[in-house]
């Protein structure tokens, strides 16, 4: 079915970030793979080319256009390559973390962060997570305590995607610790700030190219002025209402990487024989791959209708759960299903649905497991 979505200033826009991504990324990925990390050039040279702060005003060095599609064609040709660890630290810059400073940031902030954002010289992540805390983040002990001009962080945060890398680190903290929900606050602490530490790029079973790293915070003094909103205290709502952008992210990448596997086992069985015969020739290969192309359609329509939805401010909260919940749980079955048409090679490290295995069982787990993803939906029938 044809997809309606994009229009000519997107297709073009899909043209030059491709020829981005096959000469500066497709080249590296695997030696990037091997080191754990993207280089910091990589975000400069995207912010150079015109692909970091598409929304971020003119005035600031960003693009000037809010429009989600030009991020859905980035997620998709990043999938479409392979790239899908390499690319995930430009997602979260451009996707996750800068909403944030967009929605949130005072003429001050905006100033002193935008112009870096958009050049890519200044890398951007969020910590959330805490060790042993997982989803309940209201659980949080990671403390800001006011000291005049100053908060005195201290605390951890676990699993943070562009943990290394990051300059400007958006950190849930708690500025008033007796409470759960409404205790909760955004702070930016920012690179070379004393206290703040990185832990090691944790070893993951996949995504190996993007550093994921443990950070901590010992007396760290973060100025009043790196506080996100207005007041202290506004940190669980300011997450809410950006989770559904996050979510609706996660889904559209998942579907895209989901027909990348498809495509990679395609080619694979139309040339593996079998029996005298393409592999693909077999009934049971058909029905499979029929299934899958069917569902990554049926997705695809639907992560769509959700990028309207979120330009035209409609987006809900348990319609981005929908679309994270299921295209990631999508991507999985087929990721496996492929895999397993390829037999005994795709179990192999040297062949692209292997690592396309290993880097899709993650999505249902961050940015809000399936379990919370079912939660919300739950929730929203009144349950």
């Amino acid at each position: 079915m044809k997809r309606t979505l994009f229009e000519e200033d997107h297709e073009a826009f899909r043209a030059s970030f491709r020829k981005f991504v096959e000469a500066e990324i497709v080249p590296h990925h695997d030696e990037w793979e091997q080191a754990g990390i993207v280089p910091r050039e990589l975000f400069a040279t995207a912010g150079r080319s015109g692909f970091l702060g598409i929304e971020i005003p003119e005035e600031y060095g960003g693009g000037g256009v809010r429009d989600f599609r030009f991020n859905a064609v980035m997620d998709e040709e990043l999938m479409a390559c392979g790239a899908a660890a390499a690319g995930l630290g430009l997602s979260l810059h451009n996707d996750i973390c800068l909403p944030y400073f967009m929605a949130y940031c005072n003429d001050e902030q905006r100033a002193r962060w935008l112009p870096g954002i958009a050049s890519g010289e200044l890398i951007t992540a969020i910590a959330m997570t805490e060790p042993g805390i997982g989803s309940d983040l209201a659980s949080m002990t990671t403390t800001a305590v006011r000291d005049g001009d100053h908060y005195v962080v201290n605390g951890a945060k676990t699993f943070i995607t562009n943990g290394i890398n990051a300059d400007l680190v958006i950190t849930a903290v708690k500025t008033d610790p007796t409470q759960r929900h409404k205790g909760m606050s955004l702070l930016v602490i920012e690179r070379g700030m004393a206290g703040f530490e990185r832990g090691r790029n944790l070893d993951k079973l996949g995504q190996h190219a993007q550093d994921t790293a443990e950070l901590s915070f010992t007396d760290v003094r973060v100025p009043v002025a790196n506080l996100l909103g207005e007041t202290e205290g506004e940190g669980f709502t300011q997450l809410v209402s950006n989770l559904p952008q996050e979510r609706l992210s996660i889904g559209y990448a998942a579907v895209a990487a989901a027909r990348y596997a498809l495509n990679l086992t395609l080619d694979y069985v139309k040339e593996r024989k079998a029996f005298g015969q393409p592999i693909g020739s077999f009934q049971n290969s058909r029905f499979v791959l029929a299934e899958l192309d069917t569902e990554i359609d049926i997705a695809q329509h639907y992560v769509d209708a959700c990028v309207r939805a979120l330009d035209a401010g409609e987006l809900t909260a348990a319609d981005a759960s929908k679309a994270k919940y299921w295209c990631t749980e999508l991507q999985g079955r087929v990721v496996d299903k492929c895999l397993q048409l390829h037999g005994g090679y795709g179990y192999m490290a040297e062949y692209p649905i292997s690592r396309a295995f290993a880097d899709a069982r993650i999505t249902r787990i961050y940015g809000g497991t399936t379990e919370i993803m079912k939660e919300v939906i739950g929730r929203s029938l009144g349950l």
